[in-house]
């Protein structure tokens, strides 16, 4: 299988997880379109990236992103890693406004995209998603992240059958060294990585790369889709 000549666009492919997932759709033959909130992420992704076009793109912005979409006509794939910031705190204490923020970050940024691609998808092409461990095992202090997460697997399993032929898949990674992380610093976040991988089964924190392979797969394979791909390191059966 490969993904020789096939166009690709993937939002959120500027940094961590979405830039992984360029270099491994550019490895595979592709033609890779990424896109960002941010111009600057954009211009240091093109440097790495070489071949690929960016574009700087709000995904919360209904609009703007049909925009995106009449302007890059009929593609083959759509990957959506982008996300906003997390909201980790206990019931009692995230206000519903920030509750209301995750949400429309990285649910609804996810629903506005897949909306204004659909017209551009071709029929043997797919859609992957993106959620995260915390959907399968959720965890105290993080009722948003876990409905957000839920969310979208849920909503994935549903356009796999209202969308068919077109494929459409979700990726939950578990905890990834990415610059999501970059606001830490250096030693709070080691610390937090080392935490975390000593409750994990494999014993350590995933890179980007690895979870990249997985939407690699997802693009590569005409014959999955409605499933979700869990990548945790052995979070769900810990219990982290």
């Amino acid at each position: 299988m490969s993904l020789q000549n096939h166009r690709a666009v993937i939002v959120g492919g500027t940094s961590g997880i979405g830039l992984a997932v360029a270099k491994s759709f550019l490895a595979q033959g592709a033609q890779v379109i990424v896109a960002s909130r941010s111009q600057e992420k954009v211009d240091v992704a093109m440097k790495e990236l070489g071949t690929a076009h960016g574009y700087v793109l709000d995904f919360q912005d209904e609009s703007q992103t049909k925009q995106f979409f009449e302007n890059i006509v009929t593609f083959d794939h759509l990957v959506v890693t982008a996300s906003g910031g997390a909201a980790r705190e206990p019931f009692d204490a995230l206000s519903i406004d920030d509750a209301k923020a995750a949400f429309a970050s990285k649910f609804w940024g996810q629903y506005v995209t897949v909306k204004a691609a659909l017209p551009y998808i071709k029929k043997s092409g797919s859609i992957t998603l993106t959620s995260g461990a915390y959907a399968a095992r959720p965890l105290k202090g993080a009722s948003t992240m876990v409905a957000i997460n839920s969310a979208i697997e849920g909503l994935a399993r549903v356009l796999a059958m209202d969308l068919a032929p077109i494929r459409v898949n979700v990726v939950s990674p578990g905890v990834v060294d990415t610059p999501v992380f970059s606001g830490m610093d250096t030693e709070s976040r080691e610390a937090m990585f080392q935490r975390a991988a000593q409750s994990l089964l494999l014993k350590r924190i995933a890179k980007p790369e690895e979870i990249a392979e997985a939407y690699v797969y997802l693009a590569n394979n005409s014959y999955t889709t409605g499933s979700v791909i869990q990548i945790e390191g052995g979070a769900i059966l810990t219990g982290i």
